[in-house]
């Protein structure tokens, strides 16, 4: 694996002023913070949206499940913008340019994130269609466990790629081993990740896939500031 593949950074950065006084307050960082998770959300939901829409309009059927896949593909580049906005996002309430941020990452990592997510979510389609209709393969009862393990572990897999690819050059290749290494590597990265998906899946539960919605921008903060060990050993070990 090449080292010579450098983090992707906000060539603004070097120019800002840590030392200014106006906007840096815990105050300001605040509403800074809500500033960028608004727009942050309302850009997941625009990038989403040709997705989105079919997908509310799908019934809650088993076989409807390959389809649910189709539709969340546009919903993969539009978290890698949110990922990138939230990682390069400013505390100070003077330089707040969440949206150009999004377009930035979103551009840069489409491509990229689509070559993983793309295959994630053929592999999630075929075992929720395998598991949803378990009872008529007349496999034994741990083939289930066995099969709803390894999706867990590929959904905790390609929550890790989806931070890598949005915030580093790697090849898709690369992406896909750094995943699965780190979770071994970090794995309070990935226990992290996992409580952010029962988190996830009990709003849905207890109140519906609009208050996912809403909430989308708080899970990428929530995931990327998971992931900061992961992306620290990165920057150490894996970029030159």
């Amino acid at each position: 694996m090449s080292r010579r593949t450098a983090e992707i950074v906000d060539s603004r950065g070097s120019h800002r002023n840590p030392r200014s006084s106006f906007g840096t307050g815990p105050l300001s960082r605040a509403t800074a913070l809500v500033y960028t998770l608004l727009v942050v959300d309302v850009l997941i939901l625009l990038a989403a949206l040709p997705g989105l829409v079919p997908l509310a309009l799908l019934g809650r059927d088993t076989s409807n499940l390959p389809l649910v896949a189709l539709c969340l593909v546009p919903l993969g580049p539009a978290l890698s913008g949110a990922v990138y906005a939230v990682r390069h996002r400013s505390s100070d309430v003077t330089d707040l340019t969440p949206a150009a941020a999004f377009a930035r990452g979103y551009r840069a990592n489409v491509r990229g994130v689509l070559a993983i997510w793309v295959p994630l979510l053929a592999w999630l389609g075929v075992a929720a269609v395998s598991l949803a209709n378990f009872g008529a393969s007349g496999l034994p009862g741990w083939w289930a466990v066995l099969l709803a393990v390894v999706a867990l572990a590929a959904t905790l897999g390609g929550m890790n790629a989806l931070v890598i690819t949005s915030l580093f050059a790697f090849r898709s290749r690369d992406v896909a081993r750094l995943a699965a290494y780190f979770l071994f590597r970090a794995p309070g990265v990935a226990l992290g990740n996992a409580c952010l998906l029962i988190v996830t899946g009990g709003l849905a539960v207890l109140f519906s896939e609009v208050v996912l919605g809403l909430l989308a921008s708080v899970f990428v903060l929530s995931l990327v500031r998971t992931s900061e060990p992961m992306l620290a050993v990165l920057r150490a070990e894996f970029t030159a």
